[in-house]
């Protein structure tokens, strides 16, 4: 492994440098035996000072940390022995795998290293204690003094150096399994899967996505200028910020970033029981905060669905209600769509590519007069084809409602005052809306 490579090109020659300074061959064993003699006792001293000086050990609710401890002590205590019984120095294996399930159980890197800082102090104490009774010259023993003081601190800054590189490794690695899992999660989600496929059923179960009486809705989001997208870091604080907002408006999310859009699968129990009244709708909870986001985001917000077979198709309804969004309407959420919106919405292109020859002059007419003939149409329509309310509405005299009509007439050769022509014309007006005329 590369952390054992990194900790031979330098403590290994420091370790092995201090140890001869200490004494002899045969003194060194005499400290070795003291020491495994008074193991116990060592690893007793050790529990009691973490425990008393960091308080995160004692407050953990994992309840592998506190046995770990104790069994660490000793493992120190053996390899200092084992290291002036032979006085070579090995890989320090035990301190890695210690640092792999503290970065596993999400422990403190701080705390651990300060329980090694900890450990200095007893392991200084007792191997004086062991150098002094190896040692029957007096004035040898005091020039051992600073030797033994410098072993002490050379092992604990290779045993720290180890622990905290062998910790960011099995973090790094657990950030890159934790990513793997979202994004292998989402894409089931999002494209569906085969229910027969015990495999993805697993996965789902684990994640927490079969329980019962649970509603999904998904959300949508992107900048203003999608270009943004390209920014890794402006990227992550859009995965962030969503989070946090939608963070206590459900139990459940999953955010990843597909297609150059943030996405979030967000779920919650929509009732306790059969016999409960239903929750407020998971898409109607979410959609007022997502204004926090603020001016240079827009979302799009699907429907409630109740089942993860359901969640495709909720997808696709959030991309719809996001391409519907624009700076004067920043959060769309489908539900609240009109059926011609979200018709003319998915329809797309093809619908543009069908349109009427007569829909580009009609759409020019409108423009050069300010807009006036759409709305003179939808107030028509809002009216129930009633022309004195449509005047009403616009504030207009209602021969002025008739001569827009007739200029509308002029330009499609259709009558407004006729259903399905007032239908068809609105229809068109919607298409030129999103799309531009033909």
């Amino acid at each position: 492994m590369c952390i054992v490579h990194n900790m031979h090109e330098y403590h290994t020659q420091l370790l092995s440098d201090a140890l001869v300074k200490i004494g002899t061959r045969t003194v060194q064993k005499r400290m070795a035996s003291y020491l495994s003699k008074h193991g116990p006792q060592i690893a007793a001293e050790l529990s009691d000072i973490v425990l008393s000086e960091i308080s995160a050990f004692s407050e953990s609710r994992n309840p592998d940390v506190l046995t770990q401890l104790a069994g660490h002590g000793p493992d120190h205590v053996t390899e200092i022995a084992r290291l002036l019984s032979s006085g070579k120095v090995q890989d320090f294996a035990f301190v890695s795998t210690h640092a792999q399930l503290r970065a596993q159980q999400h422990f403190p890197l701080e705390a651990t290293l300060h329980a090694y800082r900890c450990g200095h102090k007893i392991f200084a104490n007792w191997l004086r204690k062991a150098m002094q009774q190896a040692m029957t010259d007096s004035q040898a023993q005091l020039e051992a003094i600073s030797a033994t003081a410098d072993f002490a601190l050379e092992y604990t800054d290779a045993v720290s150096t180890i622990l905290v590189e062998a910790y960011l490794a099995q973090t790094r690695l657990n950030a890159d399994v934790t990513i793997d899992k979202r994004a292998e999660l989402m894409r089931i989600l999002l494209q569906g899967y085969d229910e027969s496929d015990g495999r993805v059923t697993d996965i789902l179960r684990e994640a927490g996505y079969l329980e019962g009486r649970r509603s999904y809705c998904l959300v949508v989001i992107r900048p203003v200028d999608p270009a943004e997208m390209l920014n890794a870091e402006r990227a992550r604080r859009m995965v962030e910020s969503l989070d946090q907002i939608l963070r206590g408006h459900s139990t459940h999310r999953l955010i990843d970033i597909q297609d150059n859009r943030v996405v979030a699968v967000v779920s919650d129990v929509h009732r306790l029981s059969g016999w409960t009244k239903p929750k407020q709708a998971l898409h109607g909870r979410v959609s007022a905060p997502l204004l926090d986001l603020g001016n240079a985001v827009l979302a799009g917000v699907s429907k409630d669905v109740q089942a993860t077979s359901l969640i495709p198709g909720a997808y696709r309804e959030a991309q719809l209600a996001l391409d519907m969004a624009e700076v004067s309407n920043r959060v769309v959420s489908i539900a609240d769509l009109s059926v011609r919106d979200v018709m003319v919405q998915a329809a797309g292109l093809e619908l543009r590519q069908a349109l009427p020859d007569w829909s580009a002059a009609f759409v020019a007419a409108d423009k050069q007069a300010g807009g006036v003939l759409v709305d003179t149409l939808r107030a028509y329509a809002d009216a129930n084809m009633n022309a004195l309310k449509a005047a009403a509405r616009l504030s207009i005299h209602p021969n002025t409602v008739y001569f827009r009509m007739q200029k509308i007439t002029d330009h499609t050769g259709l009558d407004a005052r006729s259903y399905h022509r007032l239908t068809e014309l609105l229809l068109v007006a919607d298409c030129a809306k999103y799309y531009g005329p033909r």
